[in-house]
């Protein structure tokens, strides 16, 4: 049964969000894709922080699970509240539930050090776009947003095309975002942030310190 109390927000875990669609079935590539990452990013000793639902998120939560090799490493869940009552994946060593997407997001910046975004719809944009503004206006770290599969390419050719192109964005706003075909790629870019995580120095910027959150109810 997961754990419903407040999370402890421990500096020397490093967390890697993993967004994507509630709506992709166990044995489909995608999800057979994030189950594969999961395992890794558990095996090298890291956290993992999803929506804590179905689909993808199902994928990484279990992965995660079954990739452990310490029980210092956390599967987390934010599970959200709809009208269609969404039910929490069963691989979750820590889960939190939210009414509003809003909350829920910002617990998703507070608690991740690497985001990994992997095919999905209007939810899943979202919070792409909401983690990638938070870092435009300096509210959170700059750290990688990894683009993963191959949906993704033509949204970064739109971007380029049009607002980038269009000075509606500064080419800098480019740095954090990483493409990813498979996940061999995306693990080599979680590994690095990793290695500076471990490496860091007295500069090294908190996210959680960084992105304060409102805890008023």
């Amino acid at each position: 049964m997961a754990n419903t109390k407040e999370f402890h927000v421990d500096p020397d875990h490093f967390r890697v969000a993993i967004f994507g669609s509630a709506r992709i079935k166990p044995n489909d590539p995608r999800y057979n894709q994030i189950y594969s990452l999961a395992r890794m990013i558990a095996a090298d000793g890291m956290d993992v922080v999803t929506g804590g639902g179905p689909g993808l998120m199902e994928a990484a939560n279990k992965g995660h699970k079954e990739g452990r090799k310490s029980k210092k490493v956390h599967s987390l869940g934010l599970n959200i509240m709809l009208p269609e009552e969404q039910s929490a994946n069963k691989h979750l060593d820590v889960q939190k539930d939210f009414k509003r997407f809003s909350d829920r997001l910002d617990y998703f910046m507070q608690l991740s050090n690497v985001v990994v975004v992997a095919p999905g719809g209007v939810g899943t944009v979202l919070e792409l776009m909401y983690t990638w503004q938070l870092m435009q206006v300096e509210h959170t770290c700059n750290q990688p947003i990894i683009l993963l599969g191959d949906m993704w390419q033509p949204f970064i050719d739109w971007i380029e095309d049009w607002p980038l192109k269009k000075k509606l964005m500064a080419e800098s706003d480019m740095m954090p975002i990483f493409l990813a075909k498979h996940c061999r790629e995306a693990i080599k870019i979680i590994r690095k942030a990793h290695n500076d995580f471990k490496n860091r120095g007295p500069n090294y910027c908190w996210n959680y310190r960084k992105y304060q959150i409102n805890h008023d109810e």
